[in-house]
Order: C-alpha cells, then structure tokens, then sequence
C-alpha cells in the first residue's frame, strides 16, 4: 500500500485578482501555506468558501487529516456582537466568515487538529463565543503588531509562552521569535480554550488553545512565513497521527 500523507485542508480567502488580461473574483491563499505544509510532508488542499458547508462541515471535515484556519481580512464584528470600528475592514467576506466559523467548530467537536494563523486564530475564537478587539492600538498604544502593512519584514517580536503547553511544545521553547501582521486580537476568550501565548511587549494574547483536544491551536503571528518555525510541522504531524486511525 503506497504511504499517503495526511491531508491538511487550508481555508482560502475570496478577493479580486489580476492575471493576463482577466480581472476576475478568485480564491486566493498565500503560497507559503501550502510549500510549508508539504516540507513538513503533509499534502495541501485548498478549501474555498463554500455556502453549503455552513450547514454540513463535515463535507470536507470527513475527508481531512487536519485544518489550517488562514489569515486574512478582518472578521464581520456583527459575528461577535460589536458595531463595527472604523479601522475595521469594509471589503470582509461574510460568506469566508460563516464558512469558517462552521468549519472551526465543527472541528473541534471531532478533535480534528486544527491550526488557527492570525484571522485563523480570532475565527476560532468567535466559533466558539469570544468578541474581538478591532484595533490593536487603541488597546496597546503603538502599532508595533503591524509595523508595516503588506511584508513581514523587521516584523519579529518576542511572545512568552506558558510552560507546558501545546504551544511551548510545538514550537519547543517558552519565548518564542514571532512574526507579526495584524490589527485585530483577541478580547473575550471563547468556551473552552485558554491564552497560553502573550506579546512580551504589551502582554497581548498571542496564542490560545482548547486544552481538552489533542490539538486545538491559534497563533496570533505567522508561521508559514518563517522557515524555522515548528508549528506547521507538529500540526502536520498529528493529522499523520489522525490519518492512521482513520484507515486503521
């Protein structure tokens, strides 16, 4: 029997693009996703926002060793109960929104591992009743969470990380480099998951995790562009611990 890797399904986002002579709506997800999903021998799929997996998630659920939440734009603040910000991004894709959020606590009922980045992170906060800080400065009184929009770089800053947690262990240290792009954050944590990350800076939380499934994991910085980073790896590593007690 040939040795299949696990499948890591990647929710994509919905924006206009441009190749060629065309100018059309797309489905679009960074590269780095999916080169980091496959170094860490995981196959990628893309999961576009689909209506129909608002009321059955588990269409694509049944058919995944794991689930990456991705960034991108900021989430509808009617999805958690707040009138919108003014730094709060018009050009959200609800139709993104409801599918994820449907995805996420699908998810994690079926203790599919599951890797929430950035947006990835506050979707699975909202799944599961959290709100959200709409922007970031009004909390913390600097921008250095988003240095300079559009690139990661000169974008490190330091994240604690608490002893013994899934998030320590992933990355295999308590203070970890994190490369940082957002706006958003985290406010009221949602049912059943605990800050396990902060910014050293500002104390903001960097990463939360469901402590009662095998691995329920949101970071607030991104991975899949740093080469070094072990996060995407251990994801992938339990979706092979996941595909083996499927075919089993």
């Amino acid at each position: 029997m040939l040795d299949l890797r696990p499948t890591v399904g990647v929710c994509a986002g919905l924006a206009e693009a441009s190749w060629g002579a065309f100018t059309e709506p797309a489905v679009l997800l960074p590269l780095n996703y999916l080169t980091a999903i496959e170094r860490a021998g995981g196959l990628a799929l893309m999961v576009p926002p689909d209506p129909e997996l608002v009321e059955d998630p588990d269409q694509v659920l049944e058919r995944l060793d794991g689930l990456i939440l991705a960034g991108g734009v900021d989430i509808d603040p009617d999805l958690y109960g707040a009138e919108r910000h003014e730094e709060t991004e018009t050009g959200a894709s609800r139709e993104r929104d409801d599918a994820e959020i449907a995805l996420a606590r699908r998810a994690l009922e079926l203790d599919l591992p599951v890797l929430g980045i950035c947006r990835g992170m506050q979707v699975m906060n909202v799944a599961l009743g959290g709100t959200l800080l709409q922007h970031v400065p009004d909390q913390v009184g600097h921008c250095g969470h988003r240095l300079h929009p559009g690139t990661f770089v000169d974008s490190d800053h330091d994240v604690r990380l608490a002893p013994g947690s899934l998030v320590a262990r992933a990355t295999g240290e308590e203070l970890h480099c994190a490369k940082s792009h957002h706006h958003q954050a985290v406010a009221r944590i949602g049912a059943g998951v605990e800050v396990t990350g902060w910014s050293a800076v500002d104390d903001l939380p960097e990463a939360i995790e469901a402590t009662d499934r095998r691995f329920a994991l949101g970071v607030q910085w991104h991975p899949e562009v740093d080469e070094a980073s072990r996060l995407i790896a251990a994801l992938v590593d339990e979706a092979r611990v996941h595909q083996s007690a499927r075919v089993r």
